[in-house]
Order: C-alpha cells, then sequence, then structure tokens
C-alpha cells in the first residue's frame, strides 16, 4: 500500500501548447471543410438552376463554379498557411522558452556549486582552527599537569623530609 495522494497529474508547459496548436489547427481544418462544403452546396444550387435556364447561362455558372472552386481552394490554402504559421510561430517560442530556461538551470547550478565550494572551505578552515586549538589546548594542559606533578613531588619530598627529620629528632629527644 502506498501512502501517496492519488492527484491528477498536471499537464506541462509543452503539452499545454501542442494542446493550443492541435486546436488552432482543428479550428483551421473545420473552417476548410466548412468553406469546402458550403462551395459544393453552391455548386449544387447553381447545377440545378443552370439545368432549367438555357446554354448561356450554362456557361455563366461554369465560370461561377469554377471561381468559387477557386476560392475555396484559395481560402483552403490561406487556412493551411495561417495554421502553419501559428505552429511555427508556437514552436519557435516554445524552442526560445526552453533555451531560457536552460540557460537559468546553468546559471542556478554555477551559482550552487560556488556556493558549496565556498561552504566547503569554511568547513575546512572551521576545522583546521578548531584542530589548532584543541591541540594548544592539550599541549598547554599537558606542561600545566607536568608543572604541577613536578612541584607536588617536591612538596611531598620537602614535607617527606621535614616528616623524617622531625621523626628522628623526637625518637632522639
Amino acid at each position: 500500500m502506498t501512502k501517496r495522494k492519488s492527484e491528477p497529474v498536471e499537464k506541462g508547459f509543452f503539452e499545454k501548447i501542442k494542446e493550443t496548436i492541435e486546436e488552432f489547427w482543428d479550428g483551421t481544418k473545420d473552417t476548410a471543410e466548412d468553406l469546402k462544403d458550403k462551395a459544393e452546396d453552391k455548386i449544387e444550387d447553381i447545377k440545378e438552376s443552370v439545368t432549367a435556364t438555357k446554354k448561356a447561362t450554362a456557361k455563366k455558372a461554369t465560370a461561377t463554379k469554377n471561381t468559387v472552386v477557386k476560392k475555396a481552394d484559395t481560402a483552403k490554402q490561406t487556412a493551411e498557411k495561417k495554421a502553419k504559421a501559428t505552429t511555427a510561430k508556437a514552436e519557435k517560442e516554445a524552442k526560445e522558452i526552453k533555451e531560457k530556461a536552460a540557460g537559468k538551470a546553468k546559471a542556478i547550478t554555477t551559482k550552487a556549486k560556488a556556493e558549496t565550494s565556498t561552504a566547503k572551505k569554511a568547513a575546512t578552515a572551521v576545522k583546521t582552527n578548531a584542530a589548532a586549538k584543541s591541540k594548544a589546548v592539550t599541549e598547554k594542559a599537558k606542561t600545566t599537569a607536568a608543572t604541577v606533578k613536578k612541584e607536588a613531588a617536591t612538596k611531598t619530598a620537602k614535607a617527606a623530609t621535614t616528616v623524617k627529620k622531625k621523626a628522628e629528632a623526637a625518637k632522639k629527644s
């Protein structure tokens, strides 16, 4: 059993851009299809009216049909160009953002390394100072202890000598 919360995963920046591009593409595709359907409907309407009129009108309908088809093709091409331009722009922006993020990450990493190096140097200096102070205190304690031992030995020897003399004096008297 895991203790992790089951929360929905938030979409990343590039996924959002991708969805936006897909929405633009779908929108332009739908527009092109609508234009094509309208053009086809118009062509069918024109065909029905042409059969009811004379041959001269039939020639005009054919010209109109060609114009409508050209306009539909032009509209479709325009929509495709806009979609491509939008996609290219979004990809360019995504690339720029990615480059900026990489630059910032490098700067942060460099700064962190410098701070870490400074902290390590400071820690080493503190350790060195502590070791030196510890050594100095130890040496001072040793010399003080040796001095105290010598003084105690001297005093003990003097006291022993004094006690011996008093003991001999006491025996003699």
